[in-house]
């Protein structure tokens, strides 16, 4: 069985990349097809069968990508599928648009329902705000943009959420059932230290849907130490507004951040995820989570055994519950063990073992 990967694009790090890897692990011979690649950030990448689109050699295709929304759709309807019996897309946008012959059976793995075009157009605007070209042009695209993203729903076979809170938006927003296979988590890199340290932790891409603003203005008042790693574009804006003893670390090495993650009072979780796998890779370390209780967490913390909930998304609950958070409440094995169950090697038996219901497949 000849076998196509797809993949939205490597221009930026996050959990789709995660997932996109183990696909690359379990069908190490298929090709992927993706709309860039950065290849200062994805090195790793370098040695694999990857085909980039017409945008990769646009000026600024790669550094600018969101410039180019636009050509996004054309760009993935123009991969060569032909010779592929099953084509297996990783997404959160374009990737499952893809057009396959009648024989070919698409199975896509959704990330979620495009962020920008139905649950968070507001942020995405928002980030957009230091380029006046692109947030006077975007909106007057959305629409269209809908149209195209909801026929591109159509064209998949068989959906996959990456949890539960994704299936229920796959059924409201492309009116399509799923089959709920959480993320891979490399638990194997994460370890339960024998002591902490006096910080909390945070991390990700630093974007308007992540309420990273709501840690700084938490940690402004508290004044107790936080660690927050990751890079994107609020980066300059939250280092603005930053005092006292929150430190940013930018991007980190893995080893890196298995130590913050194993040493950490506890990590931080703000934000509404469709999954979280750092929320998970925090776990995996024995450290509890302090989430904000929607989304993945729902579905990844249990209160008072790995984590602790606020309910309210300010800054205020934030600081309520950090000032009644005590870690020795938490007892580190019981959380790692609990991360278990996300472990990659349970992904990648999982997504073969729908491949085979779908299509006897068994490779």
């Amino acid at each position: 069985m000849k076998i196509a990967l797809i993949h939205d694009h490597f221009a930026q790090e996050g959990g789709a990349e995660k997932v996109i890897r183990a696909f690359q692990e379990i069908f190490s011979d298929s090709p992927t097809y993706t709309l860039v690649k950065n290849k200062k950030i994805y090195s790793e990448f370098n040695n694999k069968h990857i085909h980039t689109s017409f945008l990769q050699d646009i000026p600024f295709g790669v550094r600018a990508l969101e410039w180019f929304l636009f050509l996004m759709p054309s760009a993935t309807e123009n991969y060569n599928l032909n010779d592929y019996d099953l084509v297996l897309s990783s997404t959160s946008f374009s990737a499952k648009g893809v057009i396959t012959p009648p024989a070919t059976t698409h199975i896509c793995y959704c990330h979620t329902p495009t962020r920008f075009l139905w649950t968070g157009s507001h942020d995405y605007l928002q980030e957009m705000r230091h380029n006046y070209l692109i947030r006077k042009i975007v909106p007057l695209m959305l629409p269209r943009l809908r149209l195209w993203d909801r026929l591109a729903a159509e064209r998949v076979d068989h959906f996959i959420a990456n949890s539960i809170e994704v299936q229920k938006r796959i059924r409201k927003y492309y009116h399509s059932e799923s089959e709920v296979i959480y993320p891979p988590v490399a638990t194997s890199k994460f370890q339960i230290a024998d002591k902490t340290e006096n910080y909390f932790l945070a991390g990700g891409r630093l974007v308007g849907y992540k309420k990273f603003d709501l840690i700084v203005k938490a940690f402004n008042r508290l004044n107790i130490p936080i660690k927050i790693f990751g890079t994107g574009p609020l980066l300059a804006t939250l280092k603005k507004q930053a005092r006292g003893k929150i430190q940013f670390l930018g991007r980190i090495s893995e080893s890196t951040k298995s130590y913050l993650f194993s040493h950490c009072q506890a990590f931080i979780n703000p934000q509404i995820e469709d999954f979280g796998i750092t929320a998970v890779e925090a776990m995996a370390a024995g450290r509890p989570v302090i989430a904000y209780y929607a989304g993945g967490a729902k579905e990844t913390v249990i209160e008072g055994k790995t984590g602790t909930f606020f309910y309210e998304q300010t800054w205020e609950a934030l600081i309520d519950k950090i000032l009644r958070f005590k870690s020795h409440n938490f007892n580190p094995q019981e959380i790692r063990r609990h991360a278990l169950q996300f472990d990659e090697e349970i992904f990648k038996k999982k997504i073969k073992n729908f491949i085979a219901d779908k299509l006897g497949y068994r490779g």
